[in-house]
């Protein structure tokens, strides 16, 4: 027999064992959710952490030495599955995933951002909104303050470097404010070293920027003796730097906070990757999404114990929803809040049934937003 018919057999083989399979495994959901209805029924919890240890004990015991841990992993799947299917069917909940969308601004727009004129995130509002008014403000927080109490019909913020991660401080105004995201885009950050006309570079002693720009540009800044100097801001660095005297002071920020400040581009491009770009997501105090929204943004958290976020996130591999991304930031000193990215819409009816899945295996769990990239 050659190898191709060798292997034909092997695979003929496998699929009859998973004809057999199947089928047991479907009579075994359905048991499940049989004692998952009769759980509800008595009120007891549908989770037994001593039965479920017992049964993979059990399974373990029937394995050969050398899979007894594949074992293990198949039966606590098949546990996870088996729970949440009983979750999914025994708590019934038609309350909406994410309120109706209105309307996005078609006239008048007006946008807050941080910073000043010549900020990167500015930068994304003449991406986003061209035509828009822009609304400097000092800190992250008084964007999200703008947005919901209606004196902006946007905000837009940071959320994500390409070198750096994620930017902690917008996830948590997110989940403080309740806002809603309802676009995103990527921003090419060149950074560069900016100065008064005539600060050469061996004059300069001390260097402004935000503390992220000082991170993007940490080879540049290796081995030099300056002072470097944080600002809430790239654009307000180099508006403090255009204020100095003495020629000491440069900034590090972009071409068009220079244009603004009259500074000089001492050294273009000094980021430590060509590819710097940073995320920036547009903020809402309502949703706003279609059929051609791609992106949907989740916040959730589960229980404290093993194996609860790979339960959470089963539903999306079973229904091949793709996970872009997934970030931790602490809710106690030793639990977590998960925000993360799925490429789906939530108009979509297997996306909702997926989400819904997905909700009753955490202890909470909503959408903050479902929307467009770019």
């Amino acid at each position: 027999m050659g190898t191709k018919e060798e292997l034909s057999a092997l695979r003929k083989r496998i699929d009859e064992i998973d004809g057999k399979l199947v089928p047991l495994f479907l009579e075994r959901m359905d048991l499940a959710l049989e004692a998952g209805e009769l759980k509800v029924r008595e009120n007891m919890p549908i989770q037994n952490a001593a039965r479920e240890q017992e049964v993979v004990n059990r399974a373990v015991s029937l394995a050969k030495e050398d899979l007894k841990s594949e074992t293990a992993l198949l039966m606590r799947s098949v546990i996870a599955l088996s729970r949440e299917y009983e979750r999914a069917r025994t708590i019934n909940s038609e309350a909406p995933l994410l309120q109706p969308a209105r309307k996005p601004a078609r006239e008048n727009i007006s946008c807050a951002y941080q910073g000043v004129p010549g900020a990167w995130s500015e930068q994304a509002i003449l991406k986003l909104f061209p035509e828009a008014s822009r609304k400097p403000t000092e800190f992250f927080e008084d964007v999200f303050l703008a947005v919901k109490e209606k004196s902006v019909n946007y905000g837009v913020v940071a959320i994500e470097n390409s070198q750096t991660g994620a930017i902690g401080e917008t996830y948590d105004l997110l989940r403080k404010y309740g806002c809603f995201i309802v676009g995103r885009t990527w921003v090419d950050i060149r950074q560069c070293l900016l100065a008064p006309p005539g600060v050469t570079l061996s004059g300069i002693r001390e260097a402004y920027s935000h503390p992220e720009g000082f991170k993007q540009c940490r080879r540049f800044l290796h081995g030099r003796s300056w002072d470097l100097v944080a600002c809430r801001n790239t654009a307000v660095a180099a508006e403090t730097v255009a204020r100095t005297e003495g020629g000491r002071t440069a900034a590090i920020g972009s071409r068009r906070a220079a244009e603004l400040n009259g500074l000089a581009v001492l050294a273009p491009d000094i980021m430590d990757s060509a590819a710097n770009r940073t995320s920036f997501v547009v903020i809402a105090n309502e949703p706003e999404y279609d059929e051609n929204s791609g992106l949907i943004s989740i916040t959730f958290s589960v229980l404290h114990r093993a194996g609860a976020l790979c339960e959470a996130l089963m539903p999306l591999m079973a229904q091949g929803v793709n996970l872009l991304r997934i970030e931790s930031r602490p809710a106690t000193a030793d639990r977590y809040r998960f925000f993360a990215e799925l490429s789906a819409c939530i108009l979509d009816a297997g996306t909702i049934s997926t989400l819904r899945q997905m909700a009753s295996c955490c202890e909470y769990f909503e959408v903050i937003g479902c929307y467009s990239g770019s």
